[in-house]
């Protein structure tokens, strides 16, 4: 009879340690990749030649409307860490235009009855998406790179 024993302490320390980085390197890794989507959605967002109003819904009974310089939507554009779906190893981030300082960029994305859609958010994720992984990839390389030296 033959009888083998092993020791696997040293391979459980080093996927503790494997797992330890990657856990620490979700969000960083993320906001990488975030900002690729960023980047691309700001300079795919139109720019008006010259400033321009916007009439609300109510603007025929209240009179209001709201004045904007050219390049105030892509200026909107911001990204944020959403904690809303987070799960333990696990990192999301949204990529957005803000509605208070922008409120007519639902109107350019997807367009009016009056006027066709003019859309760079879509775009941008499409053009950007595989970059974003190499970038998210990057990071967590990096990071494991850090902990096995």
């Amino acid at each position: 009879m033959i009888s083998v024993d092993f020791d696997f302490n040293k391979i459980l320390l080093k996927l503790d340690k494997i797992t330890g980085a990657t856990a620490a390197a979700v969000r960083p890794a993320a906001q990488a990749g975030a900002q690729v989507f960023y980047d691309e959605a700001r300079v795919r967002c139109p720019v008006s030649d010259s400033a321009h109003f916007f009439y609300g819904k109510n603007s025929k009974k209240t009179g209001v409307r709201y004045f904007f310089q050219p390049g105030n939507l892509r200026d909107s554009i911001y990204q944020f860490y959403n904690t809303r779906d987070q799960r333990p190893g696990t990192a999301s981030y949204s990529i957005s235009w803000n509605h208070q300082k922008a409120p007519y960029g639902y109107m350019v994305e997807y367009g009016t009855s009056r006027a066709p859609a003019n859309p760079f958010l879509r775009p941008a994720y499409d053009a950007a998406r595989g970059l974003a992984v190499q970038r998210v990839n990057e990071v967590l390389q990096a990071s494991l790179k850090r902990k096995d030296a």
